[in-house]
């Protein structure tokens, strides 16, 4: 194994204080999810993270499938309670194809495909319930 890349989150004050990165000299305001207050919250840095982790391992996917199609991969991350003190993360992931000769049955085979290549995916697996769908466009 050889590591690619490496960095630290810091948080200080939680889901209402600051965060920052060893490799960015960028600061985060975090807010509460739903405070509508001007910041961000961990549930959208995940969805983006994985948006952007998983689309990445479909263009891996899809080439070794021989297909060509644009996407758009779009990633829902739901902060859930039950009862007073368990919190735990839903998600879904859907991706849309464009501009390309792929069937909705074709792509959500390689949706599935990619989510078993996926680092992200590897890491929610068992987990977090994360739900796959694709259209085509």
């Amino acid at each position: 194994m050889s590591k690619i890349y490496e960095t630290t989150a810091s948080v200080v004050g939680a889901r209402t204080g600051t965060a920052t990165l060893s490799d960015d000299d960028n600061s985060y305001n975090m807010v509460q999810p739903g405070s509508n207050k001007d910041g961000n919250n961990p549930e959208q840095f995940f969805a983006m993270g994985y948006a952007a982790c998983f689309d990445g391992a479909l263009g891996l996917v899809k080439k070794s499938a021989g297909k060509t199609f644009d996407s758009k991969t779009q990633v829902t991350i739901e902060l859930n309670k039950e009862g007073d003190s368990n919190f735990f993360l839903t998600g879904a992931i859907h991706v849309v194809a464009t501009s390309g000769d792929i069937t909705e049955d074709e792509l959500l085979s390689l949706v599935e495909k990619t989510h078993t290549v996926c680092p992200y995916s590897k890491a929610v697996e068992g987990n977090i319930d994360m739900k796959l769908s694709a259209s085509v466009e």
